[in-house]
């Protein structure tokens, strides 16, 4: 038996409330069960009771045994001055107040519905499974299902906010700024990622803004901070930029990162960070004001356009300054587009809108519904439990679902698990 679960009968009061009486035999009526405290303090606030026909308000304090009011020394605590109702698994001894009076106490273990008991023990077994409820989640309604995939579709994206709104923080409200940093490392993948945020976070982005009408020198400025023009290479472009990046070095006291941060090992030569930082220069060479462009596209196919672009000459025939390829443009593919809309575009348009105090809700599940669903683990283990992504709408909110509530057991806290209990 855990306290949660006693939290979630009285919240959702699961119990045989006719006749309700207290251990000293007092009458119980619940007007109002209180709101549940996430923070220190009694478990819910603000209840309002009838005991023994008197009017009380106050708090409501749950434990697993009476004498955990003792072991948790609420007794000294001046929070728990107001508590009303001591509710109880198991009264195992009387608890009294500041003024030796006994705390009125709720025991439910006497009240508590036989299969709601069940199905706590059922969800909560010891049995190792996946997911919790991988046994009954196929039994849940899709109206349930498509609900509180919503819903977790904006905790995530309210999980990804915070981490945009620290961005925000640092780089006093600069949105381009801010943009630059979550493309750069979404430009990366996993393998790069953290290695391009460090590029992107090596200079100052207001040298960026200086050098991007000149793609020779946007090119020298990511390229030479990437540590990608320390070498000796006899190559008339190779040299220029190096020239190039030597000026922008000395002017703006630039450092450059050992080129070793970026992999090379194992990947696909269109993967290569070479391909990548040059795809990059290409976009913002091509948008001077990306992030409002990007802000007013309400489409995906519209952000596809946006991002149809060609890498430069030298390297249409290029993987790395010393590697030739077959001529190719080396577009981004819709896949990686994608990518970027899941993780950059829409988190920080939900972010902007929020800063603006006007989430456009419908037009940012628009977005995400328009593209094909994900393929990883998770997604293929949620489809062979009958649990099927249509759209990235649809696994972004399953893999919200099995991160922060079915691999922390969160059950109580899911539409599902509450589902399930209170069946």
């Amino acid at each position: 038996m855990k306290e949660d679960f006693l939290h979630f009968l009285w919240q959702y009061k699961l119990f045989n409330q006719a006749n309700l009486q207290s251990v000293k035999n007092e009458s119980i009526e619940i007007i109002n069960s209180g709101g549940y405290n996430t923070n220190s303090g009694p478990d819910f606030l603000n209840a309002t009771l009838k005991i023994d026909r008197q009017l009380w308000v106050g708090n409501i304090e749950i434990h697993i045994k009476s004498s955990d009011w003792y072991v948790h020394h609420h007794e000294k605590d001046v929070n728990y001055d107001a508590v009303i109702l001591h509710v109880v698994w198991e009264h195992d001894t009387d608890v009294f107040m500041k003024n030796n009076h006994p705390l009125t106490t709720l025991e439910l273990q006497k009240i508590a519905p036989k299969d709601v008991l069940q199905n706590y023990e059922k969800l909560f077994s010891k049995e190792q499974r996946w997911i919790p409820c991988e046994k009954q989640i196929p039994e849940v309604s899709s109206f349930l299902l498509n609900n509180w995939l919503e819903r977790l579709y904006f905790e995530r994206l309210e999980h990804k906010s915070i981490a945009i709104r620290e961005l925000l923080q640092k780089f006093h409200n600069d949105y381009e700024a801010v943009l630059f940093q979550l493309l750069a490392k979404n430009f990366g993948l996993k393998v790069n990622g953290t290695a391009f945020l460090q590029l992107a976070q090596s200079f100052d982005f207001s040298v960026l803004r200086k050098v991007r009408f000149k793609e020779e020198q946007l090119s020298a400025l990511l390229f030479g901070q990437a540590g990608f023009l320390e070498d000796e290479i006899e190559d008339s472009y190779y040299e220029k930029l190096q020239k190039e990046y030597t000026y922008l070095k000395h002017k703006y006291k630039l450092k450059p990162l050992p080129k070793h941060h970026f992999q090379f090992f194992r990947m696909r030569p269109s993967n290569f960070p070479t391909i990548r930082i040059a795809q990059l220069v290409s976009l913002y060479y091509k948008y001077q004001k990306l992030f409002s462009v990007l802000m007013k596209a309400d489409s995906v196919i519209e952000i596809y356009g946006l991002f149809t672009i060609e890498v430069n000459d030298f390297w249409k025939v290029h993987y790395t300054f010393q590697t030739t390829s077959k001529k190719s443009p080396k577009k981004l593919t819709k896949g990686f587009v994608d990518l970027l809309i899941i993780n950059t575009i829409i988190p920080l348009k939900f972010a902007y809108q929020q800063a603006r105090g006007e989430v456009e809700e419908d037009s940012l599940l628009n977005l995400i519904q328009e593209l094909q669903p994900e393929k990883n683990s998770i997604i293929s283990k949620f489809s062979e439990l009958k649990i099927k992504g249509k759209n990235a709408f649809e696994t972004q909110a399953l893999l919200e679902l099995k991160n922060n509530y079915c691999s922390k057991k969160r059950c109580l806290q899911c539409a599902i698990g509450n589902s399930l209990l209170r069946k």
